[in-house]
């Protein structure tokens, strides 16, 4: 009978970081799905929560172009971030908005919608956001605004990152009753849900080891 002594003990994997070309492809990618799923947000006339809610609002009330709109509105969050999560995060966090705000601009050049049903587009548009965020935060980047403020204190109180957006952004996209119709109201709070309940699942302390 095996003593105690002979039963193998799991072997601590080493932890294997990402590589720079990692990163820059992580977020080009994750950066177009966000993009992609603005758009569709876009063509329907809907909304979602933190920094580019504000940037939906100001599009939809000023007829600024979102992608102007989004990178202006996160200019003020640069600097709790370089002073709490680092000059590395801050730098992937400034390409990851230049870059959502770049393709959000250029996709409308390469597709074109005919038609989209409002509600499940919105819905949709929300799961790809969601994904595509995931993407960004592995690779210990963000899209500005509230993200670096949840990230933030999640890394500094345990708060969990998906759960605070969740509030946040359904209190933002709330206070666009009036820019919005009911029915594209109530499908942006779900999707506002949707998103973040993909975030919260995926994105939580300890999870990773990297």
């Amino acid at each position: 009978m095996a003593s105690v002594d002979d039963i193998k003990q799991p072997v601590e994997q080493p932890r294997i970081g990402h590589t720079l070309v990692e990163d820059a492809l992580a977020i080009i990618i994750g950066t177009l799905m966000v993009s992609f799923g603005v758009v569709m947000l876009r063509q329907v006339g809907a909304l979602t929560g933190g920094t580019a809610g504000m940037a939906f609002l100001a599009h939809y009330v000023t007829q600024i172009s979102f992608g102007t709109a989004f990178f202006i509105i996160n200019l003020p969050f640069y600097y709790l971030s370089f002073r709490r999560m680092g000059l590395q995060f801050t730098l992937k966090t400034f390409a990851a908005v230049a870059l959502v705000s770049v393709f959000s601009d250029l996709h409308p050049l390469f597709v074109h919608f005919d038609h989209l049903q409002p509600f499940y587009a919105t819905l949709f548009a929300n799961v790809i956001m969601g994904i595509g965020f995931i993407v960004l935060f592995r690779h210990k980047a963000s899209l500005g605004g509230v993200n670096i403020l949840a990230l933030f204190l999640q890394d500094k109180y345990g708060i969990r990152a998906g759960k605070l957006q969740m509030g946040v952004d359904c209190c933002i996209v709330l206070a666009s009753l009036f820019v919005v119709s009911y029915e594209m109201l109530i499908a942006s709070v779900l999707g506002a849900v949707i998103v973040n309940l993909i975030i919260a699942m995926n994105h939580r302390p300890g999870r990773y080891s990297v």
